[in-house]
């Protein structure tokens, strides 16, 4: 497969799991993110789960994907953040 192609089709639903320690702020933090790239994410696009202890949460936003570019700049900026430890 050539770098240049892709296996998704575009535009679709894409779903994104971020993982961070839990703090407040956590979700609202990483919504403003997609928000950065996705504009039409809404927070009932957004799946919460907090890990067994409670010291990490996990997110599962499901982003409208419209190119793969919009998807590789989202993952850099989530695996760049500061709160945020897995991006998958």
């Amino acid at each position: 497969m050539e770098p240049t192609e892709s296996l998704i089709e575009y535009p679709s639903d894409f779903p994104i799991k971020v993982m961070g320690p839990t703090h407040d702020d956590f979700a609202a933090t990483i919504i403003d993110v997609v928000l950065e790239f996705d504009p039409t994410f809404h927070i009932g696009r957004m799946e919460v789960r907090p890990s067994p202890q409670g010291n990490y949460t996990g997110l599962t936003v499901t982003v409208r994907a419209i190119s793969r570019e919009q998807l590789d700049d989202l993952y850099r900026a989530l695996h760049a953040h500061h709160m945020v430890k897995i991006v998958m």
